[in-house]
């Protein structure tokens, strides 16, 4: 008899270690969640993260928090993130440009974009486009750099979100296939670096659709070329630098990680949760209205792309010459 109280109760503790991974996912997330976003508000990265985190909150029925940590290219919130506990309480909603680019640019990041992190999910990509001051010369590329090449060298500046964000590095990518050279301007947002382009102290900029699309559609930013691989749907009568340059392009992406070590059942609870929101006309409409459309990667296809990306960008950021530290 002992004998049997002994094989029920170890067949007991069994059952419940395999059901812990299920419980685990049935009952997260009990109280909200933080999404770290490593660059400031109003950016493409603000705005899609709150467009996301709202409605995966309401799938979850938990509050979704946006933590906006930027500084140093998004290496300080991609750090914080990197640190937090690996409960799927904290996690990082980031872009290529801090991910991927970062770790090429900087001697040291704080980070490791694989070690440190597992991916959840992409959720989107941002149109990125070449904008200029309504009284600026050029009404397009060709235009652009005929006017660049007769003026006095680096006299024509470009503002960007900053030292090695992508809005620098594109621009850096956009002198060396025409052959021409400007003078950077770093700012410390996009959102700062649109707003001085539109009151005219800085002619041109690399901007993402949700930071300019308002100003372009009041008229107060002209568009010159997009930077995608293919058109933006929210303009799609915008020509691509490629059509001008064969080859130039870099479409940003957007995505969700967590630190390394977050249990699977809450990586697949989060994903689906993701997917369900990305799914919904709303979000979908949302995201169109700020020049985005939706990017639907799960945890293995994003690290893979991350895994891709990650030499790709190292050969760009080595072939500019753009350095941080």
């Amino acid at each position: 008899m002992n004998t049997l109280r002994l094989l029920i109760a170890g067949l007991s503790a069994i059952a419940a270690a395999v059901a812990a991974p299920t419980l685990a996912q049935g009952t997260y997330p009990e109280r909200p969640v933080m999404f770290i976003v490593p660059q400031s508000p109003g950016g493409a990265n603000d705005t899609i993260a709150r467009i996301v985190s709202q409605k995966v909150g309401a799938i979850l029925k938990q509050a979704m928090i946006v933590d906006n940590r930027p500084g140093a290219g998004g290496n300080i919130g991609t750090v914080v993130a990197a640190k937090g506990k690996p409960d799927g309480y904290t996690l990082l909603f980031t872009t290529n440009s801090a991910q991927v680019i970062n770790p090429a640019l900087y001697k040291s990041p704080g980070f490791d974009a694989v070690k440190d992190f597992v991916p959840v999910a992409t959720v989107a990509t941002a149109g990125y486009v070449l904008v200029a001051n309504p009284s600026f010369p050029a009404q397009s590329i060709k235009e652009l750099v005929a006017h660049v090449k007769k003026s006095p060298p680096e006299s024509i500046a470009y503002a960007s979100a900053g030292n090695g964000t992508l809005n620098h590095l594109a621009f850096v990518m956009f002198e060396k296939a025409a052959g021409v050279q400007l003078t950077h301007v770093p700012y410390k947002s996009a959102a700062a670096a649109a707003t001085d382009v539109v009151s005219g102290q800085v002619p041109l900029s690399i901007q993402s659709l949700p930071s300019s699309l308002g100003f372009i559609k009041a008229g107060k930013l002209k568009v010159l070329a997009a930077i995608n691989e293919k058109r933006v749907a929210a303009l799609p009568d915008t020509p691509t630098l490629g059509e001008t340059f064969p080859g130039f392009g870099a479409t940003p992406w957007y995505g969700i990680l967590a630190p390394a070590g977050t249990p699977k059942p809450v990586i697949d609870r989060l994903q689906a949760a993701i997917f369900e929101a990305l799914d919904s006309k709303e979000v979908q409409e949302q995201l169109g209205l700020q020049g985005c459309e939706v990017l639907k990667r799960n945890s293995g296809e994003f690290a893979q792309m991350i895994q891709a990306e990650l030499p790709q960008w190292a050969r760009v950021v080595k072939a500019s010459g753009a350095t941080v530290d």
